[in-house]
């Protein structure tokens, strides 16, 4: 794990920009740094140190000195790789998984190296005989990537700060960016805040040559059927549960090699709570797990559900109330994403993360179940719209007066999500899935920007009909795997982990796990309101009944009241002064009407406000 970072020119480079690269990049691998120098191209990386500690610092290279790489990651199947290349005759000198990937490039062209990579990455080869930079990321795009190129000139990094420590490299605003960020709470990728600054898109591969453009090709998509030439899996529900078991067990077990200590997020939940009745079979003394938990009215603590599975599997539990200064910690937020981000749930996972980084070096999670077993309730909704639209026009209209009449301030709970979802249902799918997913409605979006934000609902357009074929539930999954898992949880798990130098890993996120559960009957996963069927099934017998049971809910903090009272005196002199940032670039009156709203209780925009918040800070930082 690492943060890596370089430059390719056919010009003279400069060590001097790769090394402030790497200060910048410090707190991603504080333990060693090292690059890898040819007259064309500098690859570099800091390291977190987790396998092969004597060994593996940094620069990694071929005995012959003709390749070097950069990796930030873990390559899950690197001995199975080693031991390969021990037999065909290459000469390692290294025990860890980095040095695996260099003697690949000698043997494979990008396309097939990164193919044989089971893992999180992002790594960069430089081969000095064939004058050829790889740029390679992840299937799921878990470690970042970004780059930018011009006048002969390649920058890459692991984040965008690393970029602009070239000074060639301009700093303009992406045009997109801001309505895209009203919608989705990110920028999707390719695109950054940054116009021409790029990120690599996930299972992609990246080539260039000094002096020439650098081409892009996939090697890796999620298939489902219908859409992609995989077939539907033939399954019951007790056989796909056993499999499901099976394929996760051997994801767990693969994401606990490591030679520092190695502990698990436990939020309570079935995802958490099933990693960590795993890990708890597979090792030979207690799991450290930890758990936050805040002292709030709103009841945002979770610390008895993780307690109850920690007990259960005698774990080396740590848990801790935090009250965040979140007035200190937007500040902090914005710089490590290096752009606004909408999903206030980074601010528990960032508190988490340090917490944990005291006493352990990595820790698994239970991000992806959600995403691959369908546990969301939109899914469920989007489901149910196709049966709430064959109910006769007359009737809907009728239940959606009804709902109307209720005042948007008393419309919580159940009854908000009832509302919600006649109204987003009249318009169909994808038009419904779309505004579920949106941080602000698309009234306010157009009040906002003084516009239609046609682009962003093009971009999502893009992804919904890229799984036509595909039945609604897999096409669904699918476009929420390249969305909002991309942009949103995978960003947030990795930027609040590294802030504090923390390896995360994701059993469910595997990819034999993955390919095999996107084929699973859909009905395995959802009945009516019954979501994750399947998981729960083949993991019941890890947890109390009372964590299968409870309703899911999100890892969050309480905005609508910390607007209306700590922090509204904060909000009025950031987003609602009249020197405002934001108000350059949206209509100061729509803004104004939202935090008046958000004020009086007449609406709950505490999500949409801490965009932009997020939005205010970073165009501060910019001096935009």
């Amino acid at each position: 794990m690492c943060g890596i970072s370089g430059l390719l020119s056919a010009s003279a480079l400069s060590s001097d920009i790769v090394d402030e690269q790497l200060r910048l990049l410090h707190h991603r691998g504080p333990d060693a740094r090292g690059s890898f120098e040819h007259p064309s191209s500098i690859i570099a990386q800091n390291r977190l140190a987790i396998i092969d500690l004597v060994e593996g610092d940094p620069p990694i290279q071929t005995e012959d000195g003709q390749i070097g790489v950069a990796l930030n990651g873990e390559i899950y199947n690197f001995r199975a790789l080693r031991d390969e290349l021990l037999t065909q005759g290459h000469v390692l000198a290294t025990h860890g998984d980095t040095e695996v990937i260099a003697h690949l490039a000698e043997d494979h062209d990008p396309v097939t190296l990164a193919r044989r990579l089971d893992g999180m990455f992002a790594f960069a080869v430089w081969d000095e005989q064939r004058q050829r930079l790889v740029l390679g990321r992840d299937r799921l795009g878990k470690k970042p990537l970004f780059y930018w190129s011009g006048d002969g000139l390649l920058v890459f990094g692991s984040e965008l700060k690393a970029i602009f420590a070239h000074p060639s490299v301009p700093k303009r605003l992406e045009p997109r960016a801001i309505p895209a960020h009203l919608m989705y709470g990110y920028v999707p990728t390719p695109l950054t805040f940054f116009e021409g600054v790029m990120s690599v898109p996930p299972g992609h591969v990246l080539v260039a040559e000094p002096g020439g453009e650098p081409s892009i090709e996939c090697y890796w998509r999620p298939r489902v059927p219908g859409a992609d030439d995989v077939d539907r899996l033939d399954i019951s529900l007790p056989e796909a549960a056993h499999a499901v078991r099976t394929h996760l067990e051997r994801a767990v077990e693969r994401r606990m090699v490591s030679d520092v200590t190695l502990g698990a997020f436990l939020s309570g939940g079935i995802d958490s709570s099933a990693i960590v009745g795993i890990m708890a079979g597979l090792s030979d003394k207690p799991v450290p797990t930890f758990t936050i938990g805040f002292d709030d009215p709103d009841g945002f603590d979770e610390r008895p559900y993780a307690r109850a599975v920690a007990t259960r599997h005698k774990t080396d539990h740590h848990e801790e109330v935090v009250a965040p200064n979140a007035v200190d910690l937007v500040e902090r937020l914005v710089w490590h994403h290096d752009q606004p981000f909408g999903d206030s749930s980074a601010i528990p996972t960032f508190l988490l993360s340090e917490m944990t980084r005291q006493s352990a070096t990595v820790a698994l999670s239970g991000d992806g179940g959600d995403e691959l077993f369908a546990g969301y309730e939109r899914f469920a909704a989007a489901l149910a719209v196709g049966r709430y639209q064959s109910v006769p026009r007359p009737l809907r209209r009728g239940a959606s007066r009804v709902l109307d009449m209720i005042p948007a301030g008393a419309a919580r709970g159940r009854m908000g999500n009832l509302q919600r979802f006649t109204r987003a249902a009249e318009a169909g799918l994808p038009g419904a899935y779309q505004a579920w997913i949106s941080f602000i409605d698309a009234d306010t979006r157009r009040a906002l920007l003084g516009r239609d934000d046609g682009w962003a609902v093009d971009d999502f357009s893009r992804h919904w009909h890229a799984a036509d074929g595909a039945c609604l539930l897999d096409r669904i999954l699918r476009v929420n795997v390249e969305t909002y898992l991309l942009d949103d949880l995978l960003v947030k798990a990795d930027r609040m982990s590294m802030a504090h130098g923390l390896e995360i890993r994701s059993p469910f996120l595997d990819t034999d796990l993955l390919d095999f559960a996107l084929r699973l009957p859909p009905a395995t996963k959802v009945r009516g309101l019954s979501l994750k069927r399947v998981l729960k099934s083949a993991v019941s017998d890890l947890m109390p009944k009372e964590i299968l049971d409870r309703r899911k809910r999100g890892f969050g903090v309480p905005l609508d009241r910390w607007f209306r009272e700590e922090l509204g005196d904060y909000l009025n002199s950031t987003v609602g002064a009249p020197e405002a940032r934001v108000r350059r670039h949206l209509i100061g009156s729509a803004i104004d009407r939202m935090l008046a709203e958000h004020a009086s209780g007449q609406r709950n925009h505490g999500h949409a406000l801490w965009l932009l918040l997020t939005l205010e800070i970073f165009l501060r930082q910019q001096d935009w």
